[in-house]
């Protein structure tokens, strides 16, 4: 299961990603492109470029967790923007695996 409750940060990185990178790969990936440390803890998310895989990449304290979802119909619904990373909420993150798309994307109180 998907330890996402309690992840104060979830950091979506919006380009294309070889789904065959694994743990350092992937790792190497949140170094470089979303400027973030892989060991601090948050989840790192990641998609396809057609958009119907993902991965998701977080460190819990003694190794690297990998989590790996393909959809068999459908794609994900990635939030534009013109940065590479996105920073999500968990309920953000859930709506995204569900396939839900938000019909508002601002959030009714402001983020903390």
């Amino acid at each position: 299961m998907l330890p996402i409750i309690g992840h104060s940060r979830i950091f979506l990185y919006r380009g294309v990603t070889d789904m065959r990178r694994s743990f350092d790969g992937l790792a190497a990936m949140v170094a470089q492109q979303l400027v973030e440390d892989p060991l601090c803890g948050a989840l790192f998310v990641f998609v396809n470029r057609r958009r119907d895989r993902m991965k998701i990449l977080v460190f819990e304290g003694d190794g690297f967790a990998l989590y790996y979802k393909r959809l068999e119909q459908g794609t994900f619904r990635v939030p534009s923007g013109d940065s590479p990373k996105a920073v999500l909420t968990t309920a953000e993150l859930s709506m995204l695996l569900e396939g839900i798309v938000p019909l508002k994307l601002d959030p009714r109180y402001g983020r903390p």
